[in-house]
């Protein structure tokens, strides 16, 4: 009789090159005879994985294999950073233009897609993007709870906040910078997150005011650094991971925009902004490059048109591409907490 237990437990995890036995993944498995029925727990969601991981499982084992998938999300600490959320991470970039906003809500909303409670804040006050970016009608406004307490937007699954939702579009932020930085704490105290695995913070460029302050204000999981090839963005991606570093803030993994031009008419590839810049800083700082994403049209147009990739061709390979990078980072986040997802233990048992 196979040890199915043992066999399966002897997969290793695609993002996290450990064994699921050793990530404690391993909820059950029983060989029912006609196949081996198999329960695992990831701590991060992966829902479209199902039919490549049962696949997978089945080559290893030489027999059919029914998977059941779950996902629990970890937690770093007992006490969550803010109230309704578990995670927090920060996308940020050390200079503007790279695609950081794109990046963060196509990210948000991958996670989503694979499973998770997700909300997204804009932390770039003077220059908030993400109510376009999500298709927000200009002049919602979100509900206000008890007199003092923002309820959160609901759009394409996710929850957000922004400033836009409580300004208009041609309301400029003439602020200093302590202002912008009250302005954050504000939405940080305010908003009424529901039960949430995690919030995406799309940070201002830059390592100013509103870095520092969510650094010291919330208890932080971890920042995804966004950059291009070019060497100037690389340079300034690279003050970003140090800022991060300064705070004890731990750098998931680098993520690469505008890597390549296809040509749509011919086909051929051009490295426009350079080419393997963002595995030389996730080398140089001993992270991980979570994807690389195409210089492409239809990213600028789908989010421009409130349609963002992942929701506009969740089966195109730009959405393919985030989904990945959505799940890698996830998977970084479990095993910075030590595997710590609440399960119960192993029960393995052959009829």
């Amino acid at each position: 009789m196979v040890d199915a237990g043992r066999l399966i437990g002897d997969f290793v995890d695609p993002y996290l090159d450990e064994s699921w036995a050793a990530l404690g993944a391993v909820i059950s498995a029983e060989d029912t005879g006609s196949e081996l029925a198999v329960e695992v727990q990831l701590g991060y969601p992966a829902a479209s994985m199902q039919a490549e991981f049962e696949r997978a499982l089945t080559e290893l084992a030489g027999r059919s294999v029914a998977l059941k998938l779950r996902y629990a999300s970890p937690a770093l600490s007992q006490t969550p950073p803010l109230r309704g959320v578990r995670n927090i991470v920060a996308i940020a970039s050390g200079k503007g233009g790279v695609g950081k906003s794109t990046t963060a809500v196509n990210l948000a909303l991958a996670l989503s897609a694979e499973g998770a409670r997700v909300g997204i804040l804009d932390a770039d006050i003077y220059g908030p993007s993400i109510g376009i970016m999500l298709g927000v009608p200009e002049g919602r406004r979100p509900e206000i709870e008890d007199e003092k307490f923002f309820v959160p937007i609901k759009a394409h699954g996710i929850q957000a906040m922004s400033m836009s939702f409580l300004v208009t579009d041609q309301t400029p932020m003439v602020w200093r910078g302590p202002m912008a930085s009250g302005a954050l704490q504000q939405l940080l105290g305010q908003s009424l997150w529901s039960d949430l695995d995690m919030l995406i913070v799309d940070m201002p460029p830059g390592t100013g005011d509103i870095q520092l302050t969510l650094a010291q204000k919330a208890s932080v999981a971890g920042a995804v650094i966004v950059t291009t090839p070019q060497d100037i963005a690389l340079q300034d991606a690279r003050k970003g991971v140090e800022m991060f570093r300064k705070v004890d803030i731990p750098v998931l993994g680098v993520v690469e925009n505008m890597s390549v031009h296809r040509c749509p008419d011919c086909g051929h590839e051009s490295h426009i902004f350079g080419e393997g810049g963002g595995q030389r800083i996730a080398d140089q700082y001993d992270t991980v490059l979570l994807g690389a994403l195409p210089l492409a049209i239809e990213v600028r147009e789908q989010g421009d048109s409130g349609q963002p990739s992942v929701v506009a061709e969740p089966e195109g390979a730009i959405a393919l591409a985030y989904l990945s990078a959505a799940r890698h980072m996830a998977a970084r986040l479990w095993k910075q907490a030590g595997s710590a997802v609440t399960a119960p233990s192993i029960s393995i048992s052959d009829d």
